[in-house]
């Protein structure tokens, strides 16, 4: 068997690495008869071997037989052929997050688990949330206290409050005007005349009729307390009579009754002296007072107004107008201006609570299933740095979250350009050795990787059947279905050989010996490569060496 060039294409060994298809081997050769060698020797030990016949069974060696080219050989085909490039890959989800809280805390309540479908922004988890809630809470009493001022600003004044300012303001001036006109004879006089009054009124209080009364009052209290005195001695006396039997029971009962009664008009009249010299003694003090008041008002009156009670009438003046003029002219705009900033920002609170309200829900980003849980109720998670990698650290993470499969595949450098996106793919997993399921190339990556020095290009494959049976993480094979090629002439993959790098067969020269020819392949499909330029469909290339032929001494 002829030795051969590597092949155009690669495959992977399921281990990460590549190996080529189809390796240089030697060819092997037939083993060699002796039969003709001894029967040379017994002519020549006999003598009976001439130099022309030595020559004519030399040059009849030289030429091989058709019964031996036939072996050596095979024809080239022409053959309809369709090119399949092999590669490897995994089927992992076409896109997968690991969920996290915006901040860290506590996870309250978790909704799903494991092999959950969940829909596009639907809950999967709470946090907790009650300091948030409180804080939202009192957000919003702010913004309702905000908007109140705003909206008294923007209504203005009402019209019973301009009333009740106006009627102030006459009262301050008019106080203001009498201040500064001093006083006049005439209202000298009137404060004299209301002075002498109060005064009579004092002297008449403390000499007058209350004194006839309380002299009276006492004079009967001093009538009462003598019968009473009568009435008691009179008891005492009837009381020993009793005791002797002189006199009746009832007889002694009527003088007890009597006695009673005189002491409590002694009482009622002891209670009379007393509220009438109470009264006495309020009504000076009232009239002390009142006289006191008018005697100060007149001195006032005949020293005129203070320049301090003017400046403070003034002022007084001065405030009132402002406050009717406020009235009038309703908010200024810079006010209302102020008062609409102060509900944005009270809004802006609100929002920023509310928002951190909702960030407490923790929602699926898009529809799936949920692949795996990292944490349950009562955990404490915190915001991951990298939730949209799928290797990124669980710790942090509540679930898994997938969406569809599709296949990652692998292809060597050498393959990459006869792979186009939506060509169709054969996958093969171990776990269905026997079905073939349907995939499309989606989009090929623009960078290549390195794996063990081998460069490849990562492809993504979509399933298209088997959807059902495979599962995120299996690996498995793929034939990526190339062009068709008809009446394609092809050769075994043995017979290609290399000379300096020049890519070849070995063809029959005119005494059927193998001869170099050179050759340009094109792809290998199988055991089989297709010739593109060089040799023509009948032509028969050496499959192995004739006996006793070395590769190196052909293509010498």
């Amino acid at each position: 068997m002829l030795s051969s060039p590597k092949e155009e294409t690669y495959k992977h060994n399921g281990k990460g690495e590549i190996e080529p298809s189809v390796a240089e081997q030697p060819i092997p050769q037939k083993p060699k008869t002796h039969r003709f060698k001894r029967f040379l020797l017994g002519l020549l030990a006999t003598g009976l071997l001439t130099v022309p016949f030595a020559v004519y069974l030399a040059q009849n060696r030289a030429q091989l037989k058709p019964e031996m080219i036939e072996t050596l050989t095979v024809p080239v085909k022409t053959q309809d052929l369709t090119v399949r490039i092999t590669a490897s890959g995994v089927v992992q989800p076409v896109r997968r997050v690991n969920l996290s809280p915006k901040t860290q805390g506590r996870l309250s309540e978790l909704f799903v688990e494991q092999g959950d479908y969940v829909e596009a922004g639907q809950v999967i988890a709470r946090m907790e949330s009650r300091e948030i809630e409180a804080q939202v809470l009192q957000a919003e009493a702010g913004l309702a206290r905000v908007r109140a001022n705003l909206n008294k600003l923007q209504t203005g004044s009402r019209p019973e409050a301009i009333t009740t300012a106006q009627a102030q303001l006459d009262r301050v001036l008019a106080n203001l005007a009498e201040l500064e006109a001093g006083t006049r004879p005439e209202e000298v006089a009137v404060a004299q005349a209301k002075l002498n009054e109060a005064e009579a009124r004092l002297a008449d209080a403390r000499s007058g009729s209350l004194d006839d009364e309380i002299a009276q009052a006492e004079s009967r209290l001093t009538a009462s307390q003598a019968d009473l005195e009568l009435a008691s001695e009179r008891v005492r006396r009837y009381q020993s009579l009793r005791n002797q039997g002189a006199v009746s029971e009832d007889s002694l009962e009527e003088y007890l009754q009597n006695e009673r009664r005189l002491s409590a008009v002694v009482n009622e009249a002891k209670r009379r002296i007393e509220q009438l010299k109470q009264s006495q003694r309020s009504q000076v003090d009232r009239l002390e007072a009142t006289v006191e008041q008018e005697r100060q008002a007149l001195r006032q009156l005949k020293n005129g107004a203070r320049v301090e009670d003017i400046a403070a009438a003034t002022a007084e003046v001065a405030e009132v107008r402002s406050n009717l003029n406020e009235l009038i002219n309703g908010t200024r705009p810079e006010e209302i201006a102020a008062a609409q900033a102060e509900v944005r920002e009270a809004q802006a609170q609100v929002r920023y609570y509310q928002t951190q309200l909702e960030d407490a829900n923790v929602r699926a980003p898009f529809s799936g299933v949920i692949a795996q849980r990292y944490a349950v109720e009562g955990a404490f998670v915190t915001p991951a740095t990298s939730a949209s990698d799928a290797t990124s650290a669980t710790s942090a993470s509540i679930v898994a979250l997938a969406k569809d499969l599709e296949v990652l595949a692998k292809i060597p450098e050498t393959d990459i350009g006869r792979i186009q996106p939506n060509q169709k793919v054969e996958i093969i997993a171990d776990s269905y050795p026997d079905q073939v399921f349907e995939g499309r190339v989606q989009l090929i990556a623009p960078e290549a990787v390195k794996e063990r020095d081998v460069t490849l290009f990562q492809a993504r494959v979509e399933i298209i059947t088997g959807k059902d049976l495979l599962q995120s993480g299996m690996n498995v094979d793929l034939k990526f279905i190339g062009d068709k090629l008809n009446n394609a002439l092809v050769v075994p993959t043995v017979a290609i050989v290399t000379n300096k790098g020049e890519t070849g067969v070995l063809l029959p020269d005119e005494q059927n010996q193998p001869r170099f020819h050179p050759v340009t392949i094109g792809s290998t499909i199988g055991n089989q490569i297709q010739i593109l330029e060089g040799i023509e469909a009948g032509d028969r290339v050496f499959i192995e060496l004739p006996e006793g032929k070395k590769l190196e001494d052909i293509i010498k």
